[in-house]
C-alpha cells in the first residue's frame, strides 16, 4: 500500500502545477483523517483523495475533447461548464492510467465536484475534504464548516451544498441537475434532522 501510495504521489508531482499538487496532498490527508473518524476505508479514501484532481493536469478546452475520445458521456450542462469533466475524466484515468481499478473509488472521484444524492462514505468524505481541506481560504463559512465535518457529516454536506449554490447562482443562476438534485436531498436530511431534534427538546 505505502509503495503504490508513494508511487501515485511522484507521478502527479510531475502531473500538476504545484499549487495543485499542494491540494492533492491537502485533500488526501483530510480524507484519510475523516475516513478515521466515520470507520471508512484508509486506502479507498487516501487514494481517491490524490486521484480526485488527477485530470487537472489538462487545460479545461481540451476536456471535452479528451471524454469524447474515451467515449464518457457529456451532457448539455458540462458542454457549457467543461471544468466539471475533470471529474469524469479523472474517473476513468484513475484505472486506466493510475491502475487503481476500484469502482467505489471511481466514483468517488466522478462526483467530488456535484456531489450526489444519497452518497456513499467514500464519496461523503472525498466531497468534503475537497471543500474544508487546509490550503482552501476563500469560503466564507470554512471557520464553522471544517469542524462540523467531524461532528456530523450529512449536516456538514448540506452546509457546504447550500453555499456552492447561493455561490453558483450568484454566477450564472444555472445549477447542475446532478448538484440540484443531491441538495434536495441534503436538504431533506437536515429538516428531517431538525424536526427531529425539536420533538426531542420538547
Amino acid at each position: 500500500m505505502i509503495t503504490e501510495i508513494i508511487d501515485i504521489r511522484n507521478k502527479l508531482k510531475k502531473k500538476l502545477n504545484p499549487d495543485r499538487f499542494e491540494h492533492t496532498l491537502g485533500v488526501s490527508y483530510t480524507a484519510v483523517c475523516l475516513a478515521m473518524r466515520y470507520g471508512c476505508d484508509l486506502r479507498q479514501a487516501e487514494l481517491a483523495g490524490l486521484l480526485h484532481d488527477c485530470a487537472r493536469q489538462y487545460p479545461v478546452n481540451e476536456l471535452a475533447e479528451r471524454c469524447s475520445r474515451h467515449q464518457i458521456e457529456i451532457t448539455a450542462y458540462e458542454q457549457k461548464n467543461p471544468i466539471l469533466l475533470h471529474a469524469k475524466l479523472g474517473a476513468w484515468m484513475a484505472g486506466h492510467k493510475y491502475h487503481v481499478e476500484d469502482p467505489e473509488i471511481a466514483d468517488a472521484i466522478r462526483y467530488h465536484t456535484t456531489g450526489r444524492a444519497g452518497m456513499t462514505l467514500l464519496e461523503k468524505i472525498v466531497y468534503t475534504a475537497d471543500y474544508i481541506e487546509p490550503r482552501r481560504y476563500k469560503a466564507e463559512n470554512l471557520s464553522r464548516i471544517r469542524p462540523m465535518a467531524f461532528q456530523d457529516l450529512d449536516e456538514c454536506i448540506y452546509e457546504i451544498m447550500r453555499d456552492t449554490l447561493e455561490y453558483l447562482k450568484g454566477r450564472s443562476g444555472v445549477i447542475d441537475e446532478t448538484t440540484a438534485d443531491a441538495y434536495q436531498y441534503y436538504r431533506e436530511l437536515h429538516n428531517r434532522k431538525k424536526e427531529s431534534d425539536r420533538w426531542q427538546s420538547q
